[in-house]
């Protein structure tokens, strides 16, 4: 399956939060953020744009750790 293009900002934020991100912080760039069960936390910082590239798509799942697979299984649900 094709990655997503120009992705509008409310889909890309909802798909984010079905593996258990939630917004910190909005302004320029919206931060976001998961607990994971070791205690630790996964940061996520995303630009605030009306849509989101497929590249800038790919850098974040890259940044989260969540796989290209994981998030199309997420995006299309």
């Amino acid at each position: 399956m094709k990655f997503p293009q120009d992705v509008p900002i409310a889909k890309v934020l909802k798909t984010f939060e079905l593996p258990g991100f939630v917004t910190v912080r909005a302004g320029n760039h919206i931060s976001m953020q998961r607990s994971n069960p070791d205690g630790t936390k996964t940061p996520l910082t995303l630009p605030n744009h009306s849509k989101i590239k497929g590249s800038t798509l790919r850098a974040i799942c890259n940044q989260a750790g969540i796989s290209r697979d994981e998030f199309l299984k997420y995006f299309n649900q």
